[in-house]
């Protein structure tokens, strides 16, 4: 399917090109397949992030007009990711740094209350981020981990091993929503809902997909849900939802002049309020492609008009990864670590990793780079996954991660590419 053919059918891609100024103003732009680690950003954001430092650059709690416009900015950033959560309000919503800063302060507020036996439930599939901080948590306090494998030829969980790594005694499920190694979409409906039957908190590490797919707190019924605004357009920083009696709950680390409710009790020292603003325009993107492409009208809610635009996103995105690992598995020494198969591709993201017999996957990285074709190679900080899959010593993967700016062309040229280096290479 051509890229014309999308848009015909609603999704134009150049028109979401343009909006990119790294694309569309560069004539020499790269192929932009580092996506899993760090999109591009749209002109929304960076012209709210602009506002917020030029208009409206002020410390929070003045009487005097710049003040109140950043407070007020503030507040809309909350209540926009409130809206792309589907959160009850929007006090549940805390930014931080990085979903990495905010996993270890939550993980450490939550430890005041576990006792040495306590029980951490983690997957094989993670990546470090919700994995290291509770090993580092359960090492302090004595607590027991317990682990959700996945079978590395099938590369999803079996789901039927809850009833023996879940038992009473069980207090914390962290759960990845999607791997960033071999792009598998998890069932953390499922692993939620067995944890929450013994009473645990449920912490959900949604990183790599909330750029993907539509997120909704309510449904899955976890706890915590967190992910990083710069995988899906934003500037980089972290975002955390906490169901509000939770989060009401939890003693925060902070300093005594801080807020004692949530979200301030959380956001430790100044906020980065240009780096809120910029999480507001990459939603707002988002909201600009489901009234343009997507179907929804300037008068339906801020959820759906974003849900709209993910859902047009994902459309693309679902084409997209189906020509590339077309492409690639016609190289016969290439092996996906991933799923493949065409009814499989609704239970993954466009994020496709794989190993090339012989080759270490940085050279294959190196020669694409002098291509102007971007990819990441390595553990990707996903060294539970790359280690089940046999391939922590050996290098890793090469990942491709496709995005919404991403096209046919594109993934034709890297396959084209590619196929160019293996003649050379062997």
């Amino acid at each position: 399917m051509s890229d014309s053919a999308a848009a015909a059918e609603g999704l134009d891609i150049e028109a979401i090109r343009r909006e990119f100024p790294a694309i569309a103003d560069r004539a020499d732009a790269p192929v932009f397949f580092d996506n899993p680690a760090g999109t591009q950003v749209p002109r929304r954001v960076i012209a709210r992030m602009m506002q917020a430092l030029v208009d409206d650059n002020a410390n929070l709690g003045g009487y005097f007009d710049t003040s109140l416009r950043a407070g007020a900015n503030a507040q809309e950033a909350h209540k926009a990711m409130a809206d792309l959560f589907n959160a009850s309000d929007w006090r549940e919503v805390v930014f931080g740094q990085n979903m990495t800063t905010l996993t270890f302060a939550i993980s450490r507020a939550i430890g005041r209350d576990l006792l040495p036996g306590d029980e951490i439930l983690l997957t094989r599939m993670d990546h470090d981020a919700n994995v290291a901080p509770w090993l580092m948590l359960a090492e302090d306090m004595g607590l027991v981990v317990r682990w959700i494998d996945f079978d590395p030829e099938s590369f999803e969980f079996d789901l039927t091993q809850l009833d023996s790594v879940i038992t009473d005694r069980l207090r914390v499920a962290a759960i990845g929503y999607a791997s960033n190694v071999t792009g598998t979409i998890h069932d953390v409906k499922t692993i939620a809902r067995a944890a929450k039957s013994v009473g645990a908190l449920v912490y959900v590490d949604a990183v790599q997909f909330a750029p993907h797919g539509v997120i909704d707190v309510q449904e899955i019924g976890c706890d915590l849900l967190v992910c990083s605004a710069y995988k899906f357009y934003g500037p980089h920083h972290g975002v955390l939802w906490g169901r509000r009696e939770v989060l009401d709950r939890l003693e925060a680390y902070k300093v005594r002049a801080a807020s004692n409710t949530p979200p301030g009790k959380f956001e430790t020292g100044t906020t980065n309020r240009e780096s809120l603003a910029g999480v507001r325009g990459a939603i707002e993107h988002f909201e600009w492609i489901g009234t343009t492409f997507g179907g929804a009208s300037d008068q339906s809610t801020r959820r759906q008009r974003f849900v709209a635009g993910m859902h047009a996103v994902d459309a693309h995105e679902r084409v997209l990864t189906a020509r590339l690992i077309e492409g690639l598995q016609s190289f016969p020494k290439l092996k996906i670590q991933g799923l493949t198969e065409k009814q499989t591709l609704a239970r993954r993201v466009p994020t496709v990793s794989f190993t090339y017999a012989g080759t270490d996957p940085a050279e294959i990285c190196k020669a694409m780079a002098a291509r102007n074709i971007s990819l990441w190679h390595g553990h990707n900080y996903g060294i539970e996954p790359t280690t089940r899959l046999g391939l922590i010593d050996k290098g890793g993967v090469v990942r491709v991660g496709l995005a919404q700016y991403n096209t046919t062309e594109e993934v034709d040229r890297f396959i084209s590419s590619f196929g160019e280096w293996t003649t050379v290479a062997g």
